[in-house]
């Protein structure tokens, strides 16, 4: 049950980061009202998951890094963003650093 919470979580927040795109600096009130509850709904999901005994930093490991990649892909296909292959290995290496100091245990 916790690692489907994750599971939501990650696609809470990757949803409020699409819509704050489509926000437009918070000009659209209904892209506004879905980043907004799309957080929310993503930290208390992530709250209750890590209340069911996931440990914090491989599940904060795991919602940042598949969020980033998530948010990277979406990007690039639905929001004519660019994605190079220096882009690429940026994206990698962020979510390789945050899984590693996350798993050991640098908080």
């Amino acid at each position: 049950m916790a690692w489907l919470l994750l599971a939501f979580a990650i696609a809470s927040e990757v949803l409020a980061t699409s819509a704050l795109k489509l926000s437009n600096g918070f000009t659209h009130l209904g892209w506004t009202i879905t980043t907004a509850t799309g957080y929310i709904t993503s930290f208390v999901l992530l709250a209750h998951a890590l209340k069911l005994q996931l440990e914090m930093g491989t599940a904060y490991a795991i919602w940042s890094g598949a969020g980033t990649a998530a948010i990277a892909i979406i990007g690039t296909l639905f929001m004519g963003e660019t994605l190079t292959p220096l882009k690429i290995g940026g994206i990698l290496l962020i979510i390789g650093g945050v899984i590693v100091l996350n798993l050991a245990g640098a908080h």
